[in-house]
């Protein structure tokens, strides 16, 4: 095959080890900054466009879409399943992900465990909302906010109104989150590939800080999930409609909560942490695609001979 990675950065940990390990296993393989890319859109004829060239001869895509260019990203990814290129995921669910909102209303008619969420546009609505999630301490999250960034813990309801009105004020939507403190600084991230869990890792908060992603300072270690952690994790993947997925939950006691799902998940923290080889699991999902295509061209080729003599 010839495998795409859509990245903006080819020097990312992510990138070069999917670069590396479709190579290993006998693929060609590219990287493109997929907000380069541009689309032609003709009657039967679309295209890609890269660098000045018609992009005819990619089997598969891996995105690699950053939250800052989900739009024109997906757009991209979205146009390559046009052309029947082969995506590690599709562009429709890469788009339900990244709305965060959108994302806990899906997990959330599925029936899957989440912690209590509110949303609302206008500071009126503050008390009601910090009632709905439990009282202080709350979390407020910013929708578009990645990484921990826009993530914020307000300990007391003076505080949490403060904070809600201060993001309204900046034109800000954001969501307000019941506060687990039962789960003390710590989450799950269990990487799901092709509805099977790959790879789980714990991640610790450092002190004084109760985000736990890596980027904010975390520590991360292998962790041997329970059946309901997998159940849980497998699921959500499912509802978003996401083949590779990372889905961060909290343990808590009524089971473990989703705080998010994530359509492009890292592949650094959980291949140090877990001593596992990820990419691999991506790169052969690819490659079982692209074999059930390839066995179902010449039932497509005997169809359409078939019709054209009606």
């Amino acid at each position: 095959m010839k495998i795409a990675i859509l990245s903006t950065n080819k020097h990312l940990y992510s990138t070069q080890r999917l670069v590396e390990t479709a190579m290993q296993r006998g693929h060609e393989c590219i990287v493109m900054d997929h907000s380069k890319c541009y689309v032609g859109i003709q009657q039967g004829k679309p295209s890609i466009h890269y660098k000045g060239q018609n992009i005819t001869d990619i089997d598969a895509i891996i995105p690699r879409i950053g939250a800052s260019v989900t739009f024109y990203g997906s757009a991209i990814v979205r146009q390559f399943e046009v052309m029947g290129v082969i995506s590690a995921n599709h562009s429709q669910a890469i788009t339900r992900s990244r709305d965060k909102l959108r994302c806990m209303q899906i997990l959330s008619g599925a029936g899957l465990g989440l912690p209590t969420t509110g949303f609302a546009r206008t500071a009126s609505d503050v008390d009601d909302l910090i009632n709905m999630v439990g009282g202080a301490p709350l979390v407020i999250k910013l929708l578009e906010g990645t990484q921990g960034i826009g993530v914020v813990l307000a300990e007391t309801k003076k505080a949490a109104s403060s904070v809600i009105e201060a993001f309204y004020g900046l034109g800000n939507n954001i969501l307000i989150q019941e506060y687990i403190k039962e789960a003390k600084g710590t989450d799950i991230r269990a990487f799901v590939v092709d509805g099977k869990v790959v790879g789980a890792m714990k991640r610790t908060a450092k002190e004084g800080e109760f985000r736990s992603n890596l980027h904010r300072g975390g520590t991360a270690e292998i962790v041997k999930l329970t059946r309901k952690e997998k159940e849980t994790a497998v699921a959500a993947a499912k509802a978003m409609g996401l083949t590779v997925a990372g889905v961060d939950m909290l343990p808590s006691d009524r089971g473990p909560l989703i705080l998010e799902v994530n359509s492009s998940p890292g592949l650094e923290g959980i291949e140090k942490a877990t001593h596992k080889d990820i990419a691999s699991e991506i790169i052969k999902y690819l490659e079982v695609q692209y074999e059930i295509k390839q066995q179902l061209k010449p039932t497509i080729r005997r169809k359409v001979k078939k019709e054209s003599t009606l």
